[in-house]
């Protein structure tokens, strides 16, 4: 059993932050010791390694919460999956697809930025350039 700061401190996740994610369900409650104190439990701590995965991706909290809310990790072989498996399986990989093509469309978006924001650069560089070349000219007369 891990207390909050050993869980904060093995996930990356701030002792508040692991508070709210047990307050809006991401996370289940861990068991309470003497005195209401958190005691995690290591499948807590694979589910918010889990979580800080997913987290990076970009993930919302909601997508996250239809993401695991099943809780499932699904060890068993393809060819064994019940219906709602194969069920859970295609959800997670609709959302993953859709978030993806977001994000996608999110970094062709910021090329184009990026890109436009060279095109700038090179504009006023250019200019200065040109400034500091008449400088040197009107010095030299």
């Amino acid at each position: 059993m891990y207390t909050i700061r050993q869980v904060a401190e093995l996930t990356g996740f701030s002792p508040d932050t692991l508070r709210y994610y047990e307050k809006i369900g991401l996370l289940e409650s861990p068991e309470r010791r003497t005195g209401g104190i958190r005691a995690y439990s290591e499948d807590n701590v694979k589910r918010l390694v889990s979580i800080h995965c997913l987290k990076k991706t970009g993930l919302s909290l909601d997508e996250l919460k239809a993401f695991l809310q099943d809780g499932r990790c699904l060890h068993t072989p393809p060819s064994s999956w019940s219906a709602e498996e194969t069920e859970i399986t295609a959800n997670r990989e609709r959302l993953l697809a859709d978030h993806l093509a977001g994000m996608e469309r999110q970094r062709r978006e910021l090329d184009a930025i990026i890109e436009e924001t060279k095109t700038k650069l090179a504009y006023y560089r250019h200019k200065l350039q040109e400034r500091n070349q008449w400088v040197e000219k009107e010095i030299v007369r």
